[in-house]
């Protein structure tokens, strides 16, 4: 299984789905994972996984309010189409 470290700025949509599906109610002390980097620098982090990969996401403050606008967004979008579009794709949507 591969596992992967991910700073909450580098999170895709589908990490982010996966935190917000893990940690409903956001995280508690109890979730929290401390561990060592290379440069001996703390880490705290969350996990969560798929199939084939364990991620362990840097947590700040910035990570809790980023999940709960996510979580918030996702309830307001319920039953609306949503636009597929990639993003490199957008840029030429100015209509």
């Amino acid at each position: 299984m591969k596992r992967v470290i991910v700073d909450f700025k580098k999170l895709n949509q589908s990490i982010l789905e996966l935190l917000v599906a893990k940690f409903p109610d956001g995280y508690g002390d109890e979730h929290v994972i401390t561990f060592k980097n290379q440069h001996n620098e703390t880490i705290e982090a969350v996990e969560v996984r798929t199939e084939d990969t364990i991620y362990l996401v840097k947590i700040s403050k910035r990570l809790a309010d980023t999940m709960e606008a996510f979580d918030d967004d996702n309830d307001d979008d319920m039953g609306a189409d949503v636009d597929n579009t990639p993003m490199d794709d957008m840029e030429d949507m100015d209509d």
